[in-house]
């Protein structure tokens, strides 16, 4: 009885600690690292959503890569961001440094939306963000492979996540994009 009370307080003290790391209230309170190893906070995005996506090089889905591009162009002078931020959590699909990802991402699809370092995604050692994503969006909203997207309002705050075969030009991600940036004579 007694390890079996000592096992729950532990957990109890453990589930609060990790709760107090994802206790954001908004996308605005976490920080990545640029591809190029500089601070990128998402409060510098204040005002502007931002589209996130977990990216691979060698995955069946890094042709949305170009699609990514394509809303970037779009939409950022309306005030959206396109985040890619490379992972190698699913399939060892990102095996390359950061330098080899900015090579692969300029050559084959002139990518100029903003990217963060390599980060996990999935697991106790998720990014933070991630953590408090899957809080937001509950259980399904996890990512399950890669290019899981999150579009998160001018606010800070979690609107939707699209599954990985989501294409970013479906018209599910650009009616959820329209929606969270207003009309265009806002």
């Amino acid at each position: 009885m007694w390890k079996t009370f000592s096992c729950l307080v532990i957990f109890w003290f453990w589930s609060a600690a990790m709760a107090d790391n994802i206790s954001g209230e908004s996308a605005h309170d976490f920080k990545f690292v640029s591809i190029d190893g500089q601070t990128l906070a998402l409060s510098s995005y204040a005002g502007k959503a931002i589209f996130l996506v977990n990216t691979a090089s060698r995955c069946g889905f890094t042709k949305q890569y170009s699609q990514m591009q394509d809303l970037w162009q779009r939409y950022k002078d309306r005030g959206l961001i396109v985040l890619g931020i490379p992972s190698n959590d699913f399939g060892n699909q990102e095996p390359g440094s950061e330098d080899e990802i900015k090579i692969f991402c300029k050559i084959n699809f002139d990518i100029n939306f903003p990217m963060t370092s390599k980060v996990r995604v999935t697991g106790s050692d998720a990014h933070p963000f991630y953590r408090w994503a899957y809080k937001q969006g509950g259980t399904l909203s996890k990512p399950w492979w890669n290019f899981h997207k999150y579009l998160i309002d001018r606010n800070g705050k979690f609107v939707d996540w699209f599954a990985s075969p989501t294409s970013p030009l479906s018209s599910k991600v650009i009616n959820a994009i329209e929606d969270v940036l207003g009309s265009k004579s806002e």
